[in-house]
C-alpha cells in the first residue's frame, strides 16, 4: 500500500489510481458541478465571470476545459493564456498560434543547421577522388 500527502490539502492517504486525497477529489468533483451548472445557464460566461460567480479558481476551471471536461464549443467565451507568453488567450492546447509558429520555425530552422554543420563535417573527412591529383 502506497502512502502518500495529497498536493492540495496535505493530508495523508493511501494513493491508488488518483494522485489526491479523496476528500480533495470530491471537492473538485463539487467543483466541476457547479462550473457545469453555472455555464448551463450561461453559456456565454467568460473566464472570470465564471470564476468569480463559482469561486471555483481559474487555475482549475482551466485544468477542467484541458482534460475536456468542459466544452469550448459549448462556452465560447471561456479561454484561458498561452503557457508561453501568457497574453494571447486560446481554448484549446498549451500554446497559442503565434508560439506554436514560432516554436515550429526553430525547430525547422535548428534541424536545418544541425544538418548544414553534419554535411560540412563529412565533407572535410570525406577522401574525394579530386583530392588524389592535386598532389
Amino acid at each position: 500500500m502506497n502512502l502518500g500527502n495529497c498536493p492540495r490539502c496535505g493530508k495523508l492517504f493511501a494513493m491508488n489510481f488518483r494522485d489526491i486525497c479523496p476528500e480533495c477529489t470530491k471537492a473538485i468533483e463539487g467543483e466541476y458541478q457547479l462550473c457545469s451548472d453555472f455555464l448551463r445557464d450561461h453559456r456565454g460566461a467568460t473566464m472570470t465571470e465564471l470564476s468569480e460567480e463559482t469561486g471555483v479558481a481559474i487555475r482549475q476551471i482551466t485544468k477542467f476545459i484541458r482534460e475536456g471536461r468542459i466544452s469550448v464549443i459549448d462556452a465560447p467565451n471561456l479561454s484561458y493564456p498561452c503557457e508561453v507568453c501568457g497574453t494571447a488567450f486560446i481554448q484549446e492546447g498549451n500554446m497559442c498560434n503565434s508560439c506554436r509558429t514560432r516554436l515550429t520555425k526553430e525547430l525547422s530552422n535548428s534541424v536545418k543547421n544541425e544538418q548544414a554543420r553534419e554535411d560540412r563535417d563529412n565533407h572535410k573527412a570525406a577522401y574525394s577522388a579530386l583530392d588524389k591529383y592535386k598532389k
